[in-house]
């Protein structure tokens, strides 16, 4: 897939001299909605032999409308680029959501972008879709706009699943709340988080479950603190994994600050410092609790451990068609 960074390297690409089927949304998550309806916008593309192509912002866009109510991230930028590719788009513009962007008239975004930018011949957007300074766009404005530009407009109706439309607002709650199978049947796959493994104070090693140490990052969704059985990915290889996130209070002295996530990926061995991992998350096990001694804490991480084969490995679902390993 190619990215095409901002408005100018657009325009550069010269890409509306051809013609595209064009999808646009913020795709926080790219959760089962978003794959309805990415998955629409590349099938209309095969069928008209055009280009599959997708539109996005490089930030949320509260963070620029209404800064104190910016809600965290579930899939920074590069994640979400991964996703939306592995769905079938070719090309991706990410445009800047900033000061100078939320002043554009909505016939400025469908002209520059989507007309003269993508060659858009069809559009899909979701029923609640605005754009535009003010808000001012609807999905009514966009096919009177679509009308004159020579391209078509497709609304598609929000996905439900267990009553309740699937949003990035759900999946959010659902993290938020440990809730990671509801995360997962609400994204179509395991959430996950990605970083590069750090040196921690190898308390793990000396109780015999080596961890990799992964710091949160503070604009990304969050779980609460406790053990989650889960996998995680590295050098092209997956591993079963018993994920704590918190502070480790059992050694009070020594706990971070802020939390952290430590996986112990089972059946690995060798030195994970400095490289990638992706982990995903499955369920949620327990809390995170303090023990009274090591040997208590030993005991229980041995618990753990089979708790998360049994979720993982003992489990019908496996991992979603789309993983990306790092």
């Amino acid at each position: 897939m190619k990215t095409i960074h901002g408005l100018e390297a657009l325009r550069a690409e010269a890409l509306g001299s051809k013609e595209a089927s064009v999808v646009i949304g913020t795709f926080d998550g790219v959760h089962l909605g978003h794959r309805r309806l990415v998955g629409a916008g590349v099938a209309r593309a095969r069928a008209g032999g055009w280009v599959s192509s997708g539109v996005t912002w490089d930030r949320h866009p509260t963070q620029t409308l209404a800064p104190a109510k910016v809600p965290p991230l579930i899939t920074p930028l590069a994640r979400k680029q991964e996703l939306l590719a592995a769905l079938g788009l070719e090309v991706l513009v990410v445009l800047a959501f900033d000061e100078s962007f939320r002043t554009w008239a909505p016939e400025r975004f469908v002209t520059e972008v989507l007309a003269e930018g993508l060659g858009a011949r069809a559009v899909g957007v979701g029923r609640g879709f605005r754009f535009g300074h003010g808000a001012a766009g609807d999905a009514a404005r966009l096919e009177r706009l679509g009308e004159g530009l020579g391209f078509r407009v497709h609304i598609e109706d929000l996905l439900e699943l267990e009553g309740s439309p699937v949003s990035s607002t759900r999946v959010r709650a659902a993290i938020a709340a440990g809730d990671l199978t509801g995360a997962r049947r609400l994204l179509g796959r395991p959430w996950d988080l990605d970083g590069v493994v750090l040196r921690g104070d190898r308390r793990g090693t000396s109780l015999g479950y080596p961890t990799a140490n992964v710091r949160l990052g503070p604009l990304l969704a969050q779980p609460p603190s406790g053990v989650y059985a889960g996998r995680a990915g590295t050098g092209g290889e997956w591993f079963t994994a018993a994920v704590n996130v918190g502070v480790n209070p059992t050694f009070a002295s020594e706990a971070p600050v802020h939390p952290r996530l430590e996986a112990y990926l089972i059946g690995f061995s060798g030195d994970l410092y400095g490289r990638p991992v992706r982990v995903e998350l499955w369920e949620r096990l327990r809390d995170e609790i303090r023990f009274d001694s090591a040997e208590d804490l030993v005991a229980q991480i041995g618990r753990d451990v089979l708790a998360t084969r049994k979720v993982v490995e003992g489990s019908a679902t496996g991992p979603a068609p789309d993983d990306l390993l790092l």
